[in-house]
């Protein structure tokens, strides 16, 4: 599904020098290779803070506890992802509220986000999934008319631009509140192990969210909030600090990968190739089809005995998780997220993908097909 070992043979020498330069300094916790880090991500996403930490679960807990939300306060997410968004609510003692999503872009639906909007909610996050924006701008002025924070889930998005209706361009994790994102090695800008980072232009947010990143420190022993400890480490900034150069290059060669899967694949009946939307780029974290008329577990059997992974994303939408039964919510509340995770399944998409391997993928499945 992902190729880091290329990626990295390509990158070799920049990143083992990047390592050596860490290890020679022997300041492996914060210092400044992190700091450097946090910098040029900044400067690269156009915003004012981009504050590290130790993943991208962690990045989502932080940014609520950033907002001074309570136990009770609502927080509306889509159910048709990955389980980290509603965890991270559920631990902080905030009520999870779920929400449907669209059919063709598997993004949260505005529509059903209004309908559940409550004098308690206080809070939404949507999910950039599989790599293109949410509707950012509808969202935003629905946010700000309730007064409600847009807390940006962007592991899957980075690099991506939202372009509002009057045609400014905007880096996706920067428009909310503030955004989060994932460094884990298989995203777009991976690292080597497990990374993260909140994303904001809102000053005293960026105090508290680099406080309670540090057991709520201010400054040494001094502890204005209840934090946790998550950092991430010199050696992952450094490497990130390389492939960072390098992210606009890998987006644009996912989306020369989905732009041969979209040509090869848009004519088969039964087939439907992930719909791109006008007021976003796509990044192509994933490349989700979706299986209209063929058996998915078939279809994964074929490609995988032919040497081809194929993934689903995400077999079981967070409302009819066993650790969240006590939600409420049952089968047929979100019928959309509910025939998405039975039909929708991810094929190869990463920076090393060339001609004769993507003409293998198209050939095997249309022999499947045919």
């Amino acid at each position: 599904m992902v190729d880091l070992h290329s990626q990295y043979i390509r990158l070799k020498n920049e990143i083992d020098t990047a390592i050596q330069t860490v290890l020679d300094s022997a300041n492996f916790v914060k210092g400044p290779e992190t700091e450097k880090f946090q910098q040029e991500l900044s400067k690269y996403l156009n915003c004012s803070h981009v504050i590290a930490c130790a993943n991208g679960t962690d990045a989502l807990q932080i940014a609520m506890m950033s907002l001074g939300l309570k136990p009770g306060d609502e927080v509306i997410t889509p159910t048709f992802t990955f389980i980290a968004t509603v965890e991270t609510i559920a631990l902080l003692g905030l009520k999870p509220v779920l929400v449907d999503v669209d059919p063709d872009t598997f993004l949260i639906n505005i529509d059903e986000v209004r309908k559940k909007i409550s004098e308690n909610t206080k809070a939404i996050i949507p999910v950039h999934l599989f790599g293109q924006c949410a509707d950012l701008e509808n969202l935003e002025l629905l946010a700000k008319s309730n007064n409600i924070h847009i807390i940006e889930d962007n592991a899957q998005a980075l690099g991506s631009d939202f372009i509002f209706k009057n045609s400014d361009r905007r880096k996706s994790g920067t428009i909310g509140t503030i955004g989060c994102t994932s460094f884990f090695p298989s995203k777009n800008l991976g690292c080597y192990g497990d990374g993260g980072a909140l994303i904001t232009n809102n000053d005293e947010i960026a105090k508290r969210i680099l406080a309670i990143a540090n057991h709520g420190m201010i400054k040494k022993y001094h502890h204005e909030y209840i934090g946790i400890n998550s950092r991430l480490d010199a050696i992952q900034a450094a490497i990130l600090r390389v492939k960072l150069k390098y992210l606009d290059e890998f987006c644009e060669k996912r989306r020369n990968a989905a732009d041969f899967y979209d040509e090869r694949l848009k004519h088969i009946e039964g087939i439907r190739v992930p719909k791109r939307v006008n007021n976003s780029t796509h990044v192509f974290h994933q490349y989700t089809i979706v299986l209209e008329k063929y058996n998915r577990d078939e279809f994964a059997d074929y490609l995988n005995n032919k040497g081809i992974p194929a993934m689903v994303y995400y077999p079981v939408p967070l409302h009819l998780q066993n650790a969240y039964k006590y939600l409420g919510y049952k089968y047929g509340d979100f019928p959309v997220a509910e025939e998405l995770a039975n039909k929708v399944i991810s094929l190869p998409m990463h920076t090393e993908l060339d001609e004769e391997q993507l003409n293998y993928i198209a050939n095997t499945i249309y022999e499947y097909v045919k």
